[in-house]
């Protein structure tokens, strides 16, 4: 069946046609990004967030019509439709100035650890799937790895505790992996009781101490890029008054949902105050 010229015309334009676009793009985006991730068993924030945004837009651009039907018989819910799009780009907005900001302190970060004479290096755990560090711990590992070939006097603790499910420590498994890439067994420390960055920091300590290190001490904290600044308020209140931070870079396939669920983990310790 054909549609004439003069019933085309007749029709009622659809509104904000390219909104609607954006919105089933975007939703797509996000719903598949969530879904696969969540599919490899990670349920951060920072995954679940997007997912269910993503489900959100898929579902407005299938009501599109009728909502916009709505919209223009009532007042309220036209302005109510303004003020939840204003507030969702307002929110948006304060991501990507938090992003802009933990950006540029992780480029300050990474060039201070390059200036500090280091007498020790802490890296911090940070999963071992199938007793294998994680591509978020490689890459920690690895930075470790960069400051001990430039700091050859340094110690290097390895810290992290049984994650669910395993059998052996992050501590034992970074380890492993530190020396299979050559570095000297006698120079690593291992700390295989924590459960957290404080519990990483604070149990480490005694095996600085036992080689007459401590919180004063120069030292470098590496951990995940997006990470860098809170470790370091956490490391700053425990006592280590001369720790830097050095940020490994977070592989692509998880880097803007790692940044995200940061940007939640950060307004949380604000509001509770616990850095």
């Amino acid at each position: 069946m054909f549609v004439t010229v003069d019933e085309w015309s007749s029709r009622p334009r659809e509104r904000w046609p390219l909104l609607r676009l954006a919105c089933l793009l975007a939703g797509a985006v996000l719903l598949a990004d969530g879904l696969v991730l969540m599919s490899m068993g990670l349920f951060s924030m920072g995954v679940t967030v997007p997912g269910a945004l993503g489900l959100a837009l898929c579902m407005l651009t299938w009501g599109w019509h009728p909502l916009q039907a709505r919209l223009g018989r009532a007042g309220w819910t036209r302005r109510a439709w303004r003020a939840g799009w204003l507030l969702f780009l307002a929110w948006v907005a304060s991501v990507a100035l938090f992003w802009n900001a933990l950006a540029g302190q992780v480029q300050a970060f990474n060039a201070a650890a390059g200036d500090v004479p280091l007498k020790a290096i802490i890296v911090l755990g940070s999963g071992t799937p199938n007793g294998q560090p994680s591509p978020a711990l490689r890459a920690r590992l690895d930075k470790a790895r960069e400051l001990a070939a430039a700091h050859p006097a340094a110690w290097v603790v390895v810290s992290g505790g049984v994650d669910f499910g395993e059998t052996a420590s992050e501590g034992r498994i970074m380890g492993d992996y530190l020396r299979a890439q050559g570095m000297a067994a006698e120079r690593i420390l291992q700390e295989e009781r924590s459960t957290s960055t404080e519990l990483n920091l604070r149990y480490s300590l005694p095996l600085l101490q036992a080689k007459g290190l401590g919180l004063t001490s120069p030292m470098a904290v590496v951990t995940s890029d997006f990470h860098t600044v809170r470790a370091q308020r956490i490391a700053r209140k425990i006592g280590y008054t001369q720790s830097v931070v050095a940020g490994a870079p977070t592989p692509l396939y998880l880097r803007y949902n790692a940044w995200l669920r940061e940007y939640f983990a950060t307004a949380s310790s604000w509001i509770l105050g616990e850095v």
